[in-house]
């Protein structure tokens, strides 16, 4: 009977391993181009404007359509193409300048080792909700010293601050440093983890998706603070209110910290 048990647990275990097999085998597919040091500035810009793309459209058409409108955070604030020409300009002038350099650096130092198997599901999800939850904690506290230390706001934090009305374009509209101080987070945590490289890529691009819709400017039906219960995740609305009142609401995603710091505001 305990035979029977173990061959069970490992025939489930086996099927549960293979779920993600078929993609990652299309992955090493193109194991050049994941070995390449331009991959992870090509990765991130990409799937960072893709997901800034159906806002922008969002912006072109909420002037035009009330049904639209209705759902913005703060109806009464437009975008332009001045403002949007002026956070493109500056990703990718980070992205070239700072972190393409530095991804160089770390493919010279150390070269990526792609495994043959893929990583099971449930540990595949399990590492990227502990490498969220690190990343809003240390994002959480850069955030906070960045607001409660007069010199770190106006040197590194201030810029990203110009823009009171959140639109997805502004996520990344920062300063060298801040992009540098998020992303090293980002990219050091899968790392601490010992993930595998189709986790780490899973972790990216959920990260980056929850940045944008933070700061997309829109409370949308589906948006991921009404997935989830409790009001355990801030969202869209708890990021636009910390740019109107940057004295609240610190950290990107969950809420934990900030009720637990008293900063976290939840109404205009």
């Amino acid at each position: 009977e305990i035979i029977l048990i173990l061959k069970q647990f490992y025939l489930a275990f086996f099927k549960h391993t293979m779920l993600l097999q078929p993609l990652w085998t299309f992955i090493l597919g193109h194991s050049s181009l994941l070995g390449s040091p331009f991959f992870p500035v090509i990765f991130s810009l990409s799937v960072y404007l893709s997901f800034c793309l159906p806002f922008l459209l969002l912006d072109l058409l909420s002037s035009r359509w009330a049904l639209i409108r209705r759902y913005k955070l703060q109806p009464q604030s437009s975008v332009s193409w001045t403002s949007v020409w002026r956070c493109l300009v500056l990703t990718l002038y980070n992205h070239l300048i700072f972190i393409f350099p530095l991804t160089v650096l770390n493919w010279y130092l150390r070269p990526v080792q792609l495994p043959e198997q893929a990583p099971p599901l449930a540990r595949l999800l399990a590492q990227v909700l502990v490498c969220l939850l690190l990343f809003d904690f240390q994002s959480f506290t850069w955030h906070l010293l960045h607001h409660k230390i007069p010199w770190l706001y106006r040197n590194f934090h201030k810029l990203h601050h110009s823009n009171t009305s959140t639109s997805a374009l502004t996520t990344e509209y920062s300063g060298a440093w801040e992009t540098l101080s998020l992303g090293l987070f980002a990219a050091t945590n899968p790392f601490l983890l010992g993930c595998h490289p189709l986790t780490e890529m899973a972790f990216f691009v959920l990260n980056i998706w929850l940045s944008v819709e933070d700061h997309c400017g829109y409370d949308l039906p589906w948006a991921t603070h009404r997935l989830v219960p409790l009001s355990l995740y801030g969202g869209a609305r708890h990021h636009d209110l910390h740019h109107l009142k940057s004295m609240y609401n610190y950290a990107p995603y969950f809420t934990h910290w900030d009720r637990l710091a008293g900063t976290l505001c939840t109404q205009d």
